[in-house]
């Protein structure tokens, strides 16, 4: 028995072919096409690894545009390749599904194969969810998520336009302060925090996108913007994250003096090492510096833990 990626395997019974079951062949184990087969089931859409028995045939489809497609080169499936063994007759496509795992798994510079080890799933089908507009099963998604360290809700994009934390509480949580060192592991290289700053109309808050460089937290702005008047005073900066599916979540807080930065030296350091531009777009060339005096920072965790 034969098979190429794309084909049909059907199982059924011999004796009455009253019990049925198909689905399509998304991983190939071995060069030459034999079994075993990673086998994405239509009535389950899951993807299983699948031994054909003795009531099982392979029905050889035509491979339409958008499906998958044998590897061009021998060893390209099992090796798992960034292409994981997918040639596809146009060009990609992918839903918002698949660019949210393929920016995930970018960001956390894992391969292609070893997130779809790490899922349990074919990396041709991984290839496929993120190439082509896909719905892929619960199952599917909860694995993916697992393997990248998010929520399924995350890789939907469920709740964009809804604050965090609508989510039902802990029954038992844990709440637990944070030491600086754990305080700067969780504020990364780089993200999205908010500064607190005076003004004449009262306290206000704005998200921006920051960096770390060299235990200062340090963010772009417009010159004439609420967030450049932070420059000569001390402010608040905070960053959290919450885990909707999990109920879970952590808060780091900085405090410290503010000031902008204008030496060329440090300007350019902070350009060179950036790591993206401001989400808000437009000019935003005047760096914001702050140096903590007081890092503190909080974790929400169920008490068993």
């Amino acid at each position: 028995m034969r098979a190429h990626l794309g084909d049909q395997l059907v199982v059924e019974s011999p004796a009455t072919g009253a019990s049925r079951r198909d689905g399509e062949i998304v991983g190939l184990h071995h060069e030459d096409g034999t079994p075993p087969y990673d086998v994405h089931w239509s009535d389950t859409d899951q993807v299983t690894l699948v031994f054909p028995g003795p009531d099982a045939h392979i029905r050889h489809l035509e491979h339409r545009p958008g499906r998958f497609r044998e590897p061009s080169r021998p060893g390209m499936a099992e090796a798992g390749a960034e292409s994981a063994g997918v040639r596809l007759d146009e060009a990609p496509n992918p839903g918002d599904i698949g660019r949210r795992v393929a920016t995930e798994r970018e960001r956390q510079g894992l391969s292609r194969a070893e997130t779809a080890r790490r899922a349990r799933m074919a990396p041709e089908y991984l290839a496929y969810l993120e190439q082509q507009p896909a719905d892929p099963s619960l199952a599917s998604l909860i694995s993916l998520a697992d393997a990248l360290g998010t929520t399924v809700a995350a890789l939907r994009g469920g709740g964009i336009d809804l604050p965090p934390g609508q989510g039902q509480a802990l029954l038992h949580p844990r709440l637990q302060d944070l030491d600086p060192d754990e305080c700067r592991a969780r504020l990364s290289t780089h993200g999205v925090g908010r500064i607190a700053v005076s003004t004449p109309d009262g306290p206000a808050v704005f998200p921006v996108n920051y960096e770390v460089i060299d235990d200062t937290i340090a963010f772009r702005t417009a010159p004439d913007s609420v967030p450049a008047t932070a420059g000569g005073t001390d402010v608040a900066f905070e960053v959290d994250h919450v885990d909707e599916a999990m109920s879970q979540g952590w808060s780091v807080l900085a405090v410290g003096p503010a000031r902008i930065v204008t030496e060329p030296d440090a300007l350019r350091q902070l350009a060179d090492r950036a790591h993206t531009t401001p989400w808000a777009g437009d000019e935003r060339n005047t760096w914001v510096s702050i140096r903590p005096t007081r890092l503190t920072g909080r974790r929400i965790s169920p008490a068993d833990q």
